[in-house]
């Protein structure tokens, strides 16, 4: 059965065995499977790629530049902690005239009794 002819080569030259049928069938699908592997791996990768995108887009993902961000965020700490001893220079400024103003009401109240009395 393996050794009758299955079909007449096309060109005329000899017959195809049924066993050399099945053999390339076999190396076919042999070389077949590695291939397959390889586009599920490479849609596999396609999708991850395109979602990854799609989430960058869409404005909720991890910003791509974070070596920017964390510049940005060190010149920040740094303008907090000048803004924080500016405002505490400020208030010591605003203690001392309120302690200056108070002593020369205190001094324009005190001139005002002695003129009283």
């Amino acid at each position: 059965m393996a050794l009758e002819p299955a079909a007449q080569d096309p060109a005329g030259a000899s017959p195809v065995s049924l066993a050399s049928l099945q053999a390339d069938l076999a190396n076919a699908h042999a070389r077949n499977t590695p291939l397959v592997a390889q586009v599920q791996r490479l849609e596999k990768r396609l999708a991850e790629a395109l979602g990854e995108q799609t989430w960058r887009e869409s404005g909720l993902g991890t910003p791509v530049d974070v070596d920017e961000l964390q510049r940005t965020i060190t010149r920040l700490e740094q303008k907090v902690v000048d803004l924080s001893a500016t405002l505490e220079e400020r208030e010591g400024d605003l203690e001392a005239s309120r302690a200056a103003n108070r002593e020369l009401t205190r001094a324009l109240n005190s001139s005002s009794d002695h003129r009283l009395g």
